[in-house]
């Protein structure tokens, strides 16, 4: 499953969208092949530990992390200047993107809330519920408040009443 079709691919980018045309008419389907190689690479990447492929619509971040890389890609099939300072924030994105989902892909310390597996014992974030408990009153505390200003009152000096 692609994650990103060429318009979406084209909204997300920071390529201008007339140099994602002419990749697509100089090499028809090549912009998709990229988006469909990309997107099995992060699910064969995020598939121990993840529901891949990520449903419809897919979670933000994964189509964030394949426009990147795919940006990058796009550009070297284009042509590059190689002093183009553009270029190197261009390949440290892709390089972040890689990174943070190899980050993601880590069932000990992966930071990335995505839909986990349902038949693995994969850690994850996982949205439950509270974890604390008290015995106390919650009018405990206001009472402990008081008693506190009265103390610190009382040791000025002064009689306040």
């Amino acid at each position: 499953m692609t994650y990103l079709d060429r318009d979406a691919f084209a909204n997300l980018t920071t390529m201008p969208v007339e140099f994602v045309d002419d990749i697509e008419a100089s090499s028809a389907g090549w912009v998709d092949a990229q988006l469909a190689l990309w997107s099995a690479k992060i699910d064969s990447r995020l598939g121990k530990r993840y529901a891949v492929p990520f449903a419809d619509p897919p979670p933000m971040v994964v189509k964030g992390w394949l426009a990147q890389i795919v940006t990058q890609r796009a550009y070297l099939r284009r042509g590059i200047d190689p002093t183009d300072p553009q270029m190197v924030t261009v390949a440290a994105d892709a390089a972040e993107a890689w990174a943070e989902i190899k980050e993601a892909a880590d069932a000990k310390d992966g930071l990335f809330d995505l839909p986990l597996r349902g038949d693995t014992d994969a850690s994850g974030i996982a949205k439950t519920s509270t974890l604390a408990y008290a015995e106390q009153s919650p009018y405990v505390a206001f009472d402990l408040q008081s008693d506190t200003g009265r103390n610190e009152d009382s040791n000025r000096g002064g009689s306040y009443v």
